[in-house]
C-alpha cells in the first residue's frame, strides 16, 4: 500500500501548467491507492468552489482532476484563502470542505505522509 499523500497546490489560472502537475499527481496517486489529501491555497482556493478552472493543452481539465480526488481522496480549502474569495463551505464543491493551518500540519506530520507542494 502506497503511503499517505499530501498535495498543496498553490496557484491555479494564474500559473496553470504548475497547478495542473499538482492536481495531476493527486489524481494519479489516488487511483494509484494512495491516500490522498489535496489542499488548494491561493488561487486554486477557487477550484474548490469550481470557479477558476483552466485550459491547458495536453491536460487534463481541472475541475476533473479535483473532481476524482474528491470522489476518492480529501480536498481542503484553507480557511485564510477562503475567506480573502468570500468563499463559504455553501460555495464549494461536493466534499469540499475548508481547514486551516493547524488540519494541515497535523496531516503533514502523520507518520509516513509525503507532502508536496506546488
Amino acid at each position: 500500500m502506497p503511503r499517505p499523500l499530501v498535495v498543496k497546490v498553490t496557484c491555479g489560472a494564474d500559473d496553470p501548467e504548475r497547478a495542473n502537475q499538482g492536481l495531476t499527481v493527486a489524481a494519479t496517486a489516488l487511483s494509484a491507492g494512495a491516500d490522498v489529501s489535496l489542499w488548494l491555497t491561493g488561487e486554486a482556493a477557487w477550484l474548490g468552489a469550481g470557479r477558476g478552472g483552466f485550459a491547458l493543452p495536453q491536460a487534463s481539465p481541472a475541475a476533473d482532476l479535483v473532481a476524482a480526488v474528491a470522489a476518492g481522496g480529501q480536498v481542503t480549502v484553507c480557511t485564510q484563502c477562503a475567506a480573502r474569495r468570500e468563499l463559504t463551505p455553501a460555495d464549494l464543491l461536493d466534499g469540499v470542505r475548508i481547514a486551516g493551518a493547524a488540519a494541515y500540519v497535523e496531516e503533514v506530520l502523520a507518520p509516513e505522509v509525503q507532502a508536496l507542494v506546488y
